[in-house]
């Protein structure tokens, strides 16, 4: 009977980690403007290397076909918190501003939220991105009505005025309202004023000095910064090192929590500014982007070493992606003999592969098997489903319209995502496409985002859309629109089928 019980309690104790919990901490950690071709683990011919993300590729698994709902930033954030498309919200194309009002709608649930209910410790330290609620001047513009502001045709409010905003108060809606019980965060890019950091929702300190901003003639390269209001002594260079700062702080301060955390870090790199710090200043063979990638990688290994020195290694989920696709023009990739997509078409905006196809890597211990690498396709709308089918949900894909569990993938278990009927992908200026199998359809004939010719003023007897099977063609070289018209219809039918919410 002794023999027995020891055996029983030897299981028990096998089924649990050290600090008695049976689900992960959950660390999802978002670059912002990385390229498929940035990661060495995905482009031995890169000019940058990231022996950190290569080192967590090792440890679990590799994606070589994930893509982000959006080839631009906002839309794509909005879509890995809710999982809900972002276009089938009033935010139909483009990004908000530093001054946009949050468009995310009153209850919709969060990656955050879910957790929230499952008892999760919840936070965010990074680049935030979806608009905040900020707190307006009394007077005569004490009313979102009365004040000057850009407003789209569904009624978002892109941008407002500056001179709206007190910035003594604290903003009424942001981080805290969508599930995150701390926030630390930068309100947009790194190159849209105002530079300033909200702690919990008050402003850390207020932007009395100004910039005139910087390297304004570069093209949206190298240091550049828009001009604007900032706080004093605020630093661009030690803004991701601040960020991986708190974050090692947070692991550190929550890993013997009796409830498991679920930390969301969206950095603000390697998008502009590029701003490395002198330790990786002309550190690899791509210019200030290459350096400030690498460093990114080295802020990467920080994160894991946190992990690792806290002894929770085996007790974590690590997700590192990125937003979409680098902003990486033809001329740097002339100059440098790199290329950020690698193989792939277009860049950043771009509805091609270049402007979505992102590197995603996963690695839990134990869970996730080492070094193995899925060619699933999948989108980052996948995480509030796949968070919910590890902490056990009955129902994981019925978080998120637009969400399907890839924990499957993960484990090892299957080679698809199972129930995903197709992803879809969406260009900064609006452009759809449908993926099925190898199958890619694009609605509009152009890159509708950066990349030239953005639109395509089509003649008589041309292809008014575009269809390419990426399996044989994953450069878009080749558009299959006549060869395999009924292929196209299909798609295309497909394609308005999910805009209608009916797949």
């Amino acid at each position: 009977m002794k023999s027995l019980i020891l055996y029983l309690s030897l299981i028990i104790f096998a089924g649990l980690n050290l600090t008695g919990r049976s689900t992960p901490n959950i660390i999802y950690i978002l670059a912002d403007d990385l390229g498929y071709g940035d990661v060495s683990v995905y482009n031995p011919d890169s000019k940058i290397q990231t022996p950190n993300l290569d080192r967590l590729a090792s440890m679990g698994m590799r994606f070589t076909d994930a893509h982000t709902p959006s080839s631009v930033c906002t839309p794509t954030r909005y879509g890995v918190l809710t999982g809900h498309y972002c276009w089938r919200t009033p935010l139909k194309q483009g990004v908000t501003w530093s001054y946009g009002r949050t468009f995310i709608e009153e209850g919709r649930e969060t990656v955050a939220t879910l957790l929230q209910e499952q008892g999760y410790n919840t936070a965010v330290i990074g680049k935030w991105h979806l608009g905040l609620d900020w707190a307006l001047k009394s007077g005569e513009a004490n009313t979102l009505e009365n004040a000057e502001k850009r407003v789209n045709e569904y009624g978002v409010v892109m941008n407002m005025e500056v001179k709206h905003i007190d910035f003594t108060k604290p903003v009424t809606r942001g981080p805290k309202e969508f599930g995150f019980e701390y926030s630390y965060i930068l309100p947009a890019s790194l190159d849209i004023p105002p530079y300033v950091y909200l702690e919990n929702h008050e402003i850390v300190s207020e932007p009395t000095d100004y910039t005139e901003g910087n390297d304004l003639d570069k093209g949206f390269m190298d240091a550049f910064w828009r001009a604007g209001k900032m706080s004093p002594g605020f630093d661009f260079y030690d803004v991701m090192p601040n960020f991986i700062r708190r974050s090692v702080d947070y692991i550190a301060n929550h890993a013997q929590d009796e409830k498991p955390f679920f930390l969301y870090i969206p950095l603000p790199a390697p998008h502009t500014p590029w701003v490395p710090t002198m330790e990786h200043d002309g550190s690899s063979e791509a210019g200030m982007y290459g350096d400030f990638t690498q460093q990114t990688d080295a802020e990467v290994g920080r994160i894991m070493q946190a992990v690792k020195d806290a002894g929770i290694e085996r007790e974590t989920l690590i997700i590192f992606t990125s937003d979409n696709g680098p902003y990486w023009v033809p001329s740097l990739t002339h100059k440098y003999g790199h290329q950020a997509a690698a193989h792939l078409r277009g860049m950043k905006g771009d509805i091609w592969e270049g402007g979505h196809r992102v590197p995603y890597i996963a690695s839990w211990p134990g869970k996730i098997p080492m070094g193995s690498i899925s060619n699933a396709l999948t989108s980052l709308t996948h995480l509030i489903s796949t968070v919910a089918d590890i902490v056990g949900e009955a129902d994981p894909n019925a978080h998120g319209e637009d969400s399907y569990s890839i924990w499957e993938v993960l484990h090892g278990k299957s080679d698809e995502v199972a129930g995903q009927p197709g992803i879809m992908m969406h260009s900064s200026r609006a452009h759809f496409a449908w993926r099925e199998g190898p199958w890619k359809f694009i609605e509009k004939r152009g890159s509708g985002g950066f990349s030239s010719p953005v639109s395509f003023d089509v003649r008589m007897g041309e292809a008014t859309a575009q269809l390419y099977n990426l399996e044989e063609d994953p450069s878009e070289t080749t558009n299959l629109y006549f060869k395999y018209p009924e292929k196209g219809e299909y798609l295309s039918k497909r394609l308005k089928q999910s805009k209608k919410g009916e797949l």
